[in-house]
């Protein structure tokens, strides 16, 4: 992320891909627990006009930007409990709790010690 301006790190449409497969893994096991969350992918579209050409062939041109996807994990409340993220390099889930101790990392081959981690934090609010 760009700490500097809260903006996450452009990924290309392949590992955006990839990392959404994984963080629905994740997903599916919140579920068979009872909690919810939701997938969020972020794209930036932009459209441009080149005005010099004469109509009605003025050449459009378009950008897409992908960010990484993101898990959010909603509490019984409607806040935000806990985002999960993919690691770039490491593929690695990346688990941050709100409140919680800093920045968690899972190896891609355990998600269910995501879920665990989560469910974990959630009760610990509750105590």
């Amino acid at each position: 992320m760009d700490h500097s301006r809260g903006i996450p790190p452009l990924v290309d449409e392949a590992a955006a891909e990839n990392q959404d497969r994984a963080l629905a893994v994740v997903q599916k096991l919140l579920l068979e627990q009872g909690v919810r969350a939701h997938r969020h992918n972020t794209i930036n579209l932009e459209l441009s006009v080149n005005r010099d050409r004469p109509w009605p062939d003025p050449p459009v041109r378009s950008s897409v930007e992908r960010h990484p996807p993101e898990l959010a994990v909603i509490g019984p409340q409607g806040w935000r409990d806990a985002t999960v993220t993919v690691g770039q390099r490491s593929g690695s889930y990346m688990l941050a709790v709100r409140g919680g101790p800093a920045l968690q990392t899972v190896r891609s081959e355990h998600p269910e010690q995501v879920v665990a981690l989560i469910i974990a934090a959630r009760s610990g609010e509750r105590s």
